[in-house]
C-alpha cells in the first residue's frame, strides 16, 4: 500500500489563531487527517524535534509554518523544515508579511527588552530581570533561544513555495490548498492562494460605493451606528478593502467591521500600505486645515492601520538605524 503524504504544521511567531484555523476545518478535518500522515505539529499532537531530523531530506510533503521569525530557534526549526519538505507554505499573515508581530519592527530588541522588564508601570517601581539567553544551574546549563531585533517574514529566511494569506486563513481556503497539494494541481510557485482581484469585487456591499466616492470625515467604526446594507467607505468608515487581495469572502465586512488588510496586496502592488495612503489621498475631500487635523485624528495610528500586517514586507523595512540581526 502506497504511503500517505506526509505533512508538518508548525508555529514560529503569532497568536496561534492560524493553529485554530486548522481546527476550524471542523468535520472536514477528518477528511485530510484520513487523507494524509500528520508527522509533526507539536501545538497538538507530541512530536519531538528529534522526529523531524530522523525523516529523510524532502520526506514531507509539505509544511505549512505559520508565524514570522522572531526567535533563533524558529528560523533553525523554519530551516530544518524547508531541507525536509518538497513544499513550504507560508500559512498566514504572519508567515506571510511579518504581521501584528512585524510591527514590533518600530523598535528593536534593547528599546523592547528596556519596556518590558524595567520601565512599563508594572514592573518601573522593582525593575525586572531581562531573561538571558544562557545561565548556570546546578543540573546543568540552561538555554533560550536568542531574541532577534528585526521581525521577518518567513520567505526572508528560507524559500517558501505557496502563501497561504489571512489572519487566519479561511477553513476554505485551507481545505483548497490540502486539496491542490494532494491532487498535484498546483499554481506556479510563488503563489498566493487566494483571489487576484481585490477585496472589494467580492463584497456584497460594492454595489452601493458611489462611482465617485469623496469622504468628508473620516470616523472609527466605534464612533458611528454601521448601516449593514452601505459600503463602510461610503460611510466615512477607512476600510481597506480596495487595496487588500480577495478571497476571504468579506466575512470582517459582513460582520460590520471594515477590511484591515490581512490578504495582502494584490499582485501589482509592492507596497500594501503605500498603496493605502494613496488610495485614502484619492477619495478624502478636505479644504480647512481644521477638517484635515480633525479626521487625521481619527487615524490615531498610521503605521498600525495602513502596515498592521505587512511592515516587515515593505519598503519601509523597519526603523532606519536599527540593526537587522541582534
Amino acid at each position: 500500500m502506497a504511503s500517505k503524504p506526509k505533512v508538518a504544521f508548525y508555529w514560529c511567531a503569532s497568536c496561534g489563531g492560524c493553529e485554530e484555523a486548522v481546527v476550524d476545518l471542523a468535520e472536514a478535518v477528518l477528511d485530510v487527517v484520513s487523507a494524509v500522515d500528520i508527522v509533526f505539529w507539536p501545538v497538538a499532537l507530541d512530536f519531538k524535534v528529534a522526529d523531524v531530523e530522523a525523516l529523510p531530506d524532502g520526506a514531507i510533503t509539505a509544511s505549512f509554518i505559520n508565524g514570522a521569525v522572531r526567535l533563533s530557534e524558529q528560523e533553525e526549526m523554519a530551516r530544518l523544515l524547508r531541507r525536509k519538505s518538497k513544499f513550504v507554505i507560508a500559512f498566514g499573515s504572519c508567515s506571510h508579511m511579518g504581521g501584528v508581530p512585524g510591527l514590533a519592527n518600530l523598535w528593536d530588541r534593547k528599546s523592547i527588552f528596556a519596556w518590558y522588564y524595567h520601565d512599563a508601570p508594572s514592573v518601573a517601581v522593582d525593575g525586572g530581570a531581562e531573561p538571558q539567553e544562557t545561565v548556570r544551574v546546578p543540573e546543568g546549563t540552561l538555554t533560550l533561544p536568542a531574541f532577534w531585533d528585526t521581525v521577518k517574514p518567513l520567505d526572508a529566511v528560507i524559500d517558501v513555495d505557496y502563501y497561504l494569506p489571512g489572519c487566519p486563513p479561511t477553513p476554505k481556503l485551507i481545505a483548497n490548498a490540502v486539496g491542490a497539494l494532494l491532487s498535484g494541481n498546483l499554481p506556479p510557485r510563488g503563489a498566493v492562494l487566494a483571489g487576484t482581484r481585490a477585496l472589494c469585487h467580492e463584497c456584497r456591499l460594492n454595489a452601493t460605493k458611489p462611482e465617485k466616492l469623496l469622504l468628508k470625515d473620516l470616523k472609527r467604526v466605534h464612533q458611528v451606528t454601521v448601516d449593514p446594507e452601505k459600503c463602510l467607505l461610503a460611510q466615512g468608515v477607512l476600510c481597506l478593502g480596495p487595496v487588500t487581495r480577495g478571497g476571504c469572502e468579506a466575512l470582517c465586512v459582513a460582520g460590520n467591521m471594515p477590511c484591515t488588510g490581512c490578504f495582502g496586496p494584490t499582485d501589482e502592488v509592492r507596497d500594501q500600505g503605500a498603496k493605502g495612503i494613496a488610495f485614502l489621498s484619492s477619495v478624502v475631500d478636505f479644504d480647512a486645515q481644521e477638517e484635515i487635523e480633525r479626521a487625521l485624528g481619527n487615524v490615531p495610528d498610521p503605521v498600525g492601520t495602513f502596515y498592521r500586517y505587512s511592515l516587515p514586507r515593505s519598503y519601509l523595512v523597519r526603523k532606519r538605524g536599527v540593526p537587522s540581526h541582534g
